[in-house]
């Protein structure tokens, strides 16, 4: 690795239901951070690690006030950005489509399909055009880093899978997730889609660990998914995802070359506005996610 090329990883974490805070951090401090894009979720949790930097952000706030779908996600993955984030593990609750991937299970995704309607989904605009690959939409770097990590702590996870990513904030009907099941999704959740665009966007390197806790409502063997279900195995999910992160963080946060998926580049090509046809205002906002590619 050439000495330019040498990364010094900050680590960000986005905890969803049930995980507001991380264990064992020294030197913790809650700030605000103010983005071009408003406000956060929350408040921004930053501490060390086993010496490596790390960001926290409970992604629907503490105590979970926000649903998926009122959810600012260019503020949180902006503040990310902003806080020198270069490497993100978001967890998330999610129900399970298939017999094989029961509560309590963890599933690395590296897919997946959108069907929210009613989210901001890029931080590019009228004034600033761009078109990023989504191809391979998580970080295949991280995966096996959380993959090597949840063996060796005896977590039951699966690697690959495609997250439906679903509006909310109600539940699937029975139709839907059947539906879901013949498209060969794996887990169902509500909040990890537009998260992962924009950080691909933002070039921060994303993974997503989805944590089962119910089989939605098409298993005609088990209960239909309630709040209370949910609740129940998250609780379980909690302290395997807060062991999980113990072990992953130390393991992320070795000095690094760029990422060979080219996360960290992802915009390199995405740009399509003529630079004399680009609004100054918008460009000086995205300058905070972009500013490698427009110029710091």
């Amino acid at each position: 690795m050439s000495e330019s090329n040498v990364v010094e990883p900050v680590i960000g974490l986005i905890g969803g239901s049930g995980l507001y805070d991380i264990d064992g951090l020294e030197d913790k401090e809650w700030r605000t951070v103010e983005t071009p894009w408003g406000k956060p979720s929350d408040q921004l949790l930053f501490g060390r690690l086993d010496g490596v930097q790390c960001v926290f952000l409970p992604r629907h706030g503490r105590g979970h006030p926000i649903p998926p779908s009122r959810l600012n996600y260019r503020a949180n993955i902006a503040a990310m950005k902003m806080s020198g984030v270069t490497d993100i593990v978001s967890l998330s609750a999610v129900g399970s489509l298939k017999e094989e991937l029961p509560p309590g299970h963890f599933v690395i995704v590296d897919q997946f399909i959108d069907r929210t309607i009613w989210r901001e989904k890029s931080f590019f605009d009228t004034g600033c055009v761009a078109h990023i690959s989504m191809a391979d939409p998580l970080c295949p770097r991280i995966g096996d880093v959380l993959e090597a990590q949840t063996k060796a702590l005896g977590i039951e996870a699966t690697r690959g899978g495609t997250y439906l990513v679903m509006e909310g904030p109600q539940f699937s009907t029975r139709a839907e997730s059947e539906l879901y099941r013949t498209w060969g999704c794996s887990v169902i959740g509500m909040t990890n889609m537009p998260e992962a665009t924009l950080a691909r966007e933002a070039e921060i390197c994303y993974a997503t660990v989805a944590m089962v806790t119910d089989y939605d409502c098409w298993h005609t063997e088990h209960d239909n998914v309630t709040v209370e279900s949910v609740v129940k195995t998250m609780q379980g999910n909690s302290a395997k995802a807060k062991a999980l992160v113990k072990a992953v963080i130390p393991a992320l946060g070795k000095p690094r070359g760029l990422c060979p998926a080219g996360c960290d580049r992802a915009l390199e090509h995405a740009l399509i506005t003529a630079p004399e046809a680009r609004d100054p205002e918008l460009i000086s906002k995205l300058k905070v996610v972009a500013g490698r590619v427009l110029g710091n």
